[in-house]
Order: structure tokens, then sequence, then C-alpha cells
């Protein structure tokens, strides 16, 4: 991206002020699986240190994992990695939220899957009220 995209957008990565402001006052905490890098520096007006995620492509707060949302927001203090027990067999591995993509759930009467839904069956019976 060119220098006047990086000016005049803000949906692709990181701002030109959020870079001056990394290079400034960001001391690099961490980066997670996804290539997000995480930063803190600087004190906001409650006292707190301020913490930011530079994303490694578009900005998405959905690609940001459980665990650094929670150091985002102060639930823990040092780096997710030493503070979280090993991951479950059970568990799956990160999904992006898949709305708007060709990926996004459409149910059976969907525009996109041709827009006929299912005959209504004989269990439905329109509501009335002076039936109540």
């Amino acid at each position: 991206m060119g220098i006047l995209g990086k000016i005049f957008t803000w949906w692709n990565g990181a701002t030109i002020g959020t870079s001056l402001f990394t290079a400034r006052k960001g001391t690099k905490v961490g980066e997670d699986h996804q290539g997000n890098v995480y930063y803190e520096g600087g004190v906001d007006p409650n006292g707190l240190i301020r913490r930011w995620v530079i994303y490694n492509g578009p900005n998405d707060s959905s690609r940001v994992p459980a665990e650094w949302h929670g150091w985002l927001h102060h639930s823990i203090e040092g780096a997710p990695e030493s503070f979280l027990p090993p991951p479950r067999i059970w568990e799956r591995d990160f999904t992006p939220n898949a709305t708007g993509t060709v990926n996004a759930y459409r149910p059976s009467g969907a525009l996109e899957k041709g827009g006929h839904r299912q005959k209504a069956t004989g269990d439905y019976e329109a509501w009335s009220p002076e039936a109540s």
C-alpha cells in the first residue's frame, strides 16, 4: 500500500499515526500465530498502560485470539504464553469470521442459494389475537 493509502485508510493495517506512536512509545510484547504483533507503552487517562495490536492483514478484531484479547483488556499482566495452560485435545483451531464471504452460512431459503424455501407443513398455525 502506498503512502496515500496509509494516510487515508484505517482498515488495511496501521495508519501513519499508529505507526509513529508505535515507533516512539511502543514496546513489542509478543506475536500470535497469525502474525499480529502486540505492543504496550505510555499511560492512558485512567493510569493503565496502553496496549494495542498491529494486524497482519486487514483490521478485523475477530482475528485477535482469546488469550491476547484478555491481555489487551488487562485481564492478565504478562504475555499470554506464560499464563495459559497447555491446549486441550478438544479445542479447535481459530477460524476467522466468515460473514460477508463465500464461506458464510446461508440457510436453504437464502437468495444466494436460489431463494426457494421449503413449503409450510401442517404444524404451523398463524397467530391471531382473538384466539388468545
